[in-house]
């Protein structure tokens, strides 16, 4: 498929061909959730404990005689029934994190992708150049952009990465960095020519690659 290239004065000034495996997929709102899900989860840090009986402070006496106060038996006054006793089966430290099957990652951001397109909030740029890191021309473009929130994905551009950090609703990611979380997050999505092949290079099987190049040797 074929979509428009613009500047960042949001002025058409060219077209590139946008390969329908990636852009034009149907959309599975059941893979983004997943993928999105996977992504919340390795996030998580899994550092939250609690103490057991052996852990609290406190005395390892027995409280009270065996028999004749009324009272059922204990032994330790840092048994769990008791104010602040240990945790019975307390949440441990762990790793929540899981990934998804890679052909399953590769088919969610092509979803994704697609989902953006579909709605009319992908945009590509042909470069974002700045010749000092200043929010207030990101600011500007995304006024342009009549958008507050979206996500700028070029190739290394430190000066592009230092004027984004101070929006709060926006966000810069390297094109090998791109992710259905940070995708699904903005509304508009910005992509500059730049990098559009290491993003077709990343949501491409290379199954897929191989079989296009060898239908096109035996088309030749």
């Amino acid at each position: 498929m074929q979509i428009d290239i613009h500047n960042t004065e949001i002025k058409k000034v060219g077209t590139v061909d946008l390969p329908d495996a990636i852009f034009g997929v149907e959309v599975k709102m059941a893979l983004l959730w997943e993928q999105v899900r996977a992504q919340r989860a390795s996030r998580r840090r899994g550092t939250h404990a609690t103490k057991n009986r052996a852990q609290v402070s406190g005395t390892g006496a027995k409280p009270y005689r065996q028999k004749g106060t009324g009272n059922a038996r204990q032994g330790s006054r840092r048994s769990p029934q008791f104010v602040g006793g240990g945790v019975s089966m307390g949440p441990r430290p762990r790793d929540y994190s899981y990934r998804l099957p890679k052909s399953a990652r590769r088919a969610a951001l092509k979803s994704a992708l697609s989902a953006r397109l579909k709605e009319e909030n992908l945009l590509i740029v042909d470069r974002f150049d700045l010749e000092a890191p200043r929010t207030k021309e990101v600011k500007a473009f995304l006024d342009r952009l009549g958008s507050k929130s979206a996500l700028i994905v070029d190739v290394d551009n430190g000066n592009l990465r230092l004027s984004a950090r101070n929006l709060p609703k926006s966000k810069y990611l390297v094109a090998d960095g791109l992710n259905v979380y940070d995708i699904l997050g903005h509304e508009k999505l910005v992509l500059t020519q730049a990098a559009l092949e290491p993003i077709i290079n990343k949501a491409q099987d290379v199954r897929e690659s191989r079989s296009d190049s060898d239908s096109a040797q035996g088309a030749a």
